[in-house]
């Protein structure tokens, strides 16, 4: 066999060449997948208010005939038939999209009646499609009323099988009742559920006033209605915004009450959480919070719920605050949450915009009058059809003995009943034909494919079978009879039953054709006249209302307002009981804190291979300041700080200290004071203490260090002037005006360093940093000796210098480690 190379029509110059930027290809081919993923799976349609997965699962249960007041199935079957059917992905992700449509808390009018375990508020899972069952609710069904009615479009479905609607009918704008969420490529879209009483009522609102804005729809669409409830406290000026941009978000709370227990006791219950919080990760997050004690006040929580939400929370004493408490939880937890809100919807079908509340309204308003001229033209079709049948059967009522002449004695009936003149009385009693051959039909001896063309209405009609049937023996009396019955006419009377032969039935024909032609008439006028359109739309709209409003059950308003009030910072010395401590830290950095100021010569017990560090009295109330060597200073709060039983916690599981970083200095924060920050080249300057105190784990970042250097030193200024020794055992003092005082930054030069050769004659810094402090010039300098004891350099004249300079020996008796703390 020869080789495709050897073959001309495969040689790569008789191959196409398709010349194409790389660029502009993958642009292209991802395009498409964007927009496949923002028409086909994240963004709802603004007239239904669905995705096409729950447009499919609605009508696939529509078409298992799954009523609202029928049997249930298994979940299993109908995720089965949405796949196989409509939506070719995976049955996991159309079950979790059923089982959403079933959750009371999480769709404010579920679309899915569900049986068996669909998940819970705590926010468990559903359980597996073959243990549930589930069946269509009302509010499913006034979504999809008029299917049958030519309503909307239809497409094919996937393989061309079967046929599937473009977009639901809607009785009501369920993109705003029920809110929607989902993420595509670029955009996404956030809307929370509204009460449909409200939504109705700015509907005939806008009906009445096209011209309205979203300001007066404002008074009466109040906000979203969560089917969790909660406590809305987003100032109205801000909610009026976010409708009208079709951006923002809201604050939501939960609500909750004060339970007076007596003598003075108290607890706070939360009745109501806000929306898509789930109440086990809410239990645990407040949880945290009392063993963290970011909320000192707060002393147990428990879970009591049931059907209905009940969280108890206990406050630490009876003389706390309840607001002040709830305050601070509000802050700390999803007690409190932003629900943010982005109308990003498909427009028409197929245009994603973001949309004012106005713009989803009008596109609702507009596809009902779409909906209801189609179904009204459905309807007049109908009508002028069992109109013609009942022409028919009312000239079969008036000429009854010619119709049974014609059943019992023609070979073809039918054929016959569509030639007969109707119009020519006929004598009762007297019959059709006095010999045997005038009892056939004028058709008969006809060849069948000719009888087939006479039988057709549209071939009559049109007058043309004398010309088309060559040879055949028609009369051609019969191509153009006008008194003669249609096919459907002809048909009916055929199929119609003997017991139907009444006076009454006669009558109640003709009852039936007066009230079909007057629903004919207004019919067509309401297809000419917009106000009559508008005033049928109004009027559905109302029995809606009357369905699934305020009054009907499940239909009031759960999500209430209130003002948001305004909480003053609250002093951790309100909140925490002032208690003395004794922070120790050690070399490796476990930290704990001990009750009481014990003495801080103590002998203490560490790790092995572990030793003291820093050891410092304190207070409950105070915040820690810790300085690491990466020149980052770490607030920790002290009554967070482990107890002192044991050997304490590591202190890079407080703050978020890198592993090589080293604590450098630990103290407590004292507000209006002063640090004294330098690093291992010499470089510092001074620090407001208010300004390094971090809210955060990450720290705040204080002295800028690179290339090798560290954060050696961080002082509280206590004196006039700075001594500062070098490594080299140089000792300088200048005044700590000579320092600037700054946030943030490298600093300035607080000591000069010579240069050395070093290794492969580069050149090194010849010593460096070694300890800084602040003294009083006029009382001297002082510091520790081996064994606790103190010395002082009262005249310290002879060290004084310029900021920057070298220095000199230290004095007799200096520390040969050149630190002033041995």
């Amino acid at each position: 066999m020869a080789r495709d190379d050897d073959d001309p029509k495969m040689s790569p110059e008789a191959l196409p060449v398709l010349a194409e930027p790389l660029r502009r290809a993958i642009g292209d081919r991802y395009l498409s997948y964007a927009l496949s993923t923002i028409v086909n799976r994240a963004l709802p349609d603004a007239r239904d208010g669905l995705k096409p997965v729950h447009r499919r699962i609605l009508y696939a249960m529509r078409e298992l005939r799954l009523t609202s007041t029928g049997g249930y199935r298994k979940s299993a079957k109908i995720s089965g038939d949405v796949m196989g059917n409509y939506h070719p992905h995976g049955d996991a992700a159309i079950y979790d999209a059923m089982a959403r449509l079933a959750q009371d808390f999480a769709v404010r009018y579920p679309l899915v009646d569900g049986q068996g375990n669909f998940g819970n508020i705590d926010g468990d899972n559903p359980a597996a499609s073959r243990y549930t069952e589930a069946r269509l609710t009302a509010a499913a069904e006034a979504l999809m009323e008029g299917l049958a009615e030519n309503a909307v479009d239809f497409r094919a479905n996937y393989d061309g099988t079967l046929t599937e609607p473009v977009v639901l009918p809607a009785s009501y704008p369920n993109l705003l009742a029920n809110g929607s969420s989902g993420i595509a490529v670029g955009m996404a879209t956030n809307i929370p559920p509204h009460n449909l009483d409200e939504l109705i009522a700015a509907c005939l609102h806008l009906i009445k006033t096209p011209g309205a804005g979203d300001d007066t729809l404002l008074n009466y669409v109040l906000g979203p209605d969560f089917p969790t409830g909660g406590v809305i406290v987003e100032p109205p000026e801000s909610m009026a915004e976010t409708y009208r941009t079709g951006r923002g978000a809201f604050r939501l709370r939960a609500k909750w009450e004060v339970e007076d227990l007596g003598r003075g006791q108290w607890q706070a219950v939360v009745t109501e959480i806000p929306y898509q919080v789930p109440k086990s990760k809410l239990i645990e997050k407040l949880a945290e919070v009392i063993q963290t004690k970011k909320v000192p006040l707060l002393a147990d929580v428990r879970d009591e719920s049931t059907d209905d939400v009940r969280i108890v929370l206990e406050p630490r004493a009876r003389t706390v605050e309840p607001d002040m408490m709830m305050g601070m939880l509000f802050r700390n937890t999803d007690l409190e949450i932003r629900f943010s809100l982005n109308m990003n919807v498909l427009i028409d079908g197929l245009t994603p915009k973001v949309c004012s509340l106005k713009e989803v309204l009008r596109a609702f308003l507009d596809h009902r009058r779409d909906v209801l001229g189609r179904r009204s033209r459905h309807r007049m079709a109908r009508i002028d059809h069992r109109l013609e049948v009942l022409a028919g059967l009312i000239t079969a009522f008036l000429n009854l003995d010619r119709v049974i002449d014609i059943i019992r004695y023609d070979d073809d009936p039918k054929a016959a009943l569509m030639y007969e003149d109707w119009s020519v009385p006929h004598q009762a009693g007297i019959p059709r034909a006095t010999d045997e051959r005038d009892y056939r039909s004028p058709l008969a001896g006809v060849d069948p494919a000719t009888l087939a063309l006479v039988a057709d209405p549209e071939a009559v009609a049109s007058g043309v079978l004398a010309e088309e049937a060559e040879g055949a023996k028609v009369p051609h009396a019969y191509a153009g009879r006008e008194n003669g019955l249609s096919d459907v006419q002809a048909e009916a009377i055929l199929n119609m039953r003997l017991r139907s032969l009444r006076r009454l039935e006669e009558e109640a024909l003709v009852k039936e054709r007066d009230a079909l032609m007057e629903e004919r008439a207004a019919l067509d006028d309401l297809l000419e006249s917009e106000d009559l359109q508008w005033r049928a739309i109004a009027d559905q709209l109302k029995e809606t209302r009357k369905a699934f409003g305020a009054r009907a059950e499940g239909g009031a308003r759960r999500t209430t307002f209130a003002a948001a009030e305004v909480m003053d910072e609250v002093p951790l010395e309100a909140m925490i009981d002032r208690e003395p401590i004794t922070i120790v830290c050690s070399e490796m950095g476990w930290v704990r804190a001990m009750k009481g100021h014990i003495a801080l010569d103590t002998e203490l017990k560490f790790k092995d291979g572990d030793k003291g560090r820093f050891v410092f009295h304190a207070e409950t109330t105070d915040r820690i300041l810790v300085f690491g060597s990466n020149g980052r200073l770490y607030t920790v709060q002290a009554s967070t700080l482990p107890g002192g039983r044991g050997m304490g916690e590591p202190l890079r599981l407080m703050v978020d200290l890198p592993n090589e970083a080293q604590i450098v200095a630990m103290m407590p924060h004292r507000p209006g004071g002063k640090l004294l920050v330098a690093s291992s080249a010499g470089d510092g300057f001074v620090v407001p203490e208010d300004e390094v105190v971090a809210q955060t784990r990450a720290g705040k970042q204080v002295l800028n260090v690179k290339d090798g250097t560290q954060a050696v030193a961080a002082k509280r200024i206590a004196g006039d002037h700075v001594a500062v020794v070098s490594q080299n055992g140089k000792l300088l003092v200048f005044p700590v005006a000579d320092l600037p005082e700054m946030t943030r930054g490298k600093g300035v030069r607080i000591q000069k360093y010579g240069q050395a050769r070093g290794k492969q004659g580069t050149l090194e810094l010849d010593g460096g940093l070694s300890d800084i402090t602040t003294f009083d010039m006029a009382t001297g300098l002082s510091w520790t000796m081996g064994g606790g004891k103190t010395r002082t350099q009262a005249d310290m004249s002879d060290w004084l210098g310029a900021r920057a300079g070298v220095g000199k020996r230290p004095p007799h008796g200096f520390p040969r480690s050149y630190t002033f703390e041995e």
